[in-house]
């Protein structure tokens, strides 16, 4: 997405944050990439928008008086699928992984650039509107799993499963190569885009999301294998 695009049809974030100073830095930098920008500064005036408003993505900071940034984003989800970037000046694993577990797209830790905020930005819209290539027919690996990517739908031992956008896109990459390992950096730039070539977190993350919906064991997984040091593999199975 260029700067041309972006003009011809401008996508609308929505900014919530309570310092004014980083919220007025953060739709400034947006608008001068041509994006129109809305603001709130508390949970619910964040929750009133994205339903009136239904803004492109969401820029939402975690430290918030009332209710915080992980609460904000819980009530998102309950009423819309719209991405959203986690904002913090917090930067430690285990809030990253509760927001994305949450339903969070993307984290930002502050203090960062605006160069790297708009990028994520773009890649993550441009996640959003890139549908995923389907083969014409459904896939049967076994008699426990099965995927039709046309459908968009996944059996696991007679029961449908649902997959995030993320994790299907990522199944799609790896179902798609089986018996081939992808390297970790291959795997984020197809997935994630060419801004996630090094947050490995990010891959680590969604691996163990899908292994947790497909395998009977997780731990000791066989369909979603891990080659030390370089990527995953899908198990090969038989092509009909």
């Amino acid at each position: 997405m260029n700067r041309a695009s972006l003009e011809q049809s401008p996508k609308t974030v929505l900014v919530v944050d309570d310092e004014q100073r980083i919220a007025e830095a953060v739709t400034m930098n947006l608008e001068l990439e041509g994006f129109q920008v809305l603001a709130a500064s508390r949970g619910e005036e964040a929750l009133k928008k994205v339903t009136e408003d239904m803004p492109d993505l969401v820029i939402l900071d975690v430290m918030m008086p009332e209710m915080d940034g992980f609460e904000t984003l819980r009530r998102i989800r309950e009423i819309a699928t719209v991405p959203v970037v986690m904002l913090t000046v917090r930067g430690d694993e285990a809030d990253k992984v509760r927001g994305l577990d949450l339903g969070a797209d993307d984290y930002i830790s502050k203090p960062f650039s605006p160069k790297e905020l708009v990028s994520r930005v773009r890649a993550v819209l441009r996640r959003a509107e890139m549908p995923s290539p389907v083969p014409k027919t459904e896939i049967r690996v076994d008699d426990d799993l099965s995927i039709d990517f046309r459908l968009r739908k996944v059996i696991v031992r007679g029961s449908e499963v649902h997959l995030r956008p993320t994790e299907f896109r990522l199944l799609y990459h790896l179902v798609s190569n089986a018996g081939q390992v992808l390297t970790h950096e291959t795997l984020l730039r197809r997935v994630w885009g060419y801004e996630y070539r090094d947050e490995d977190h990010y891959l680590w993350l969604y691996i163990t999301y899908l292994r947790r919906k497909l395998e009977k064991d997780p731990k000791h997984p066989a369909y979603i294998i891990g080659e030390r040091g370089i990527g995953y593999r899908f198990r090969d199975f038989e092509r009909k």
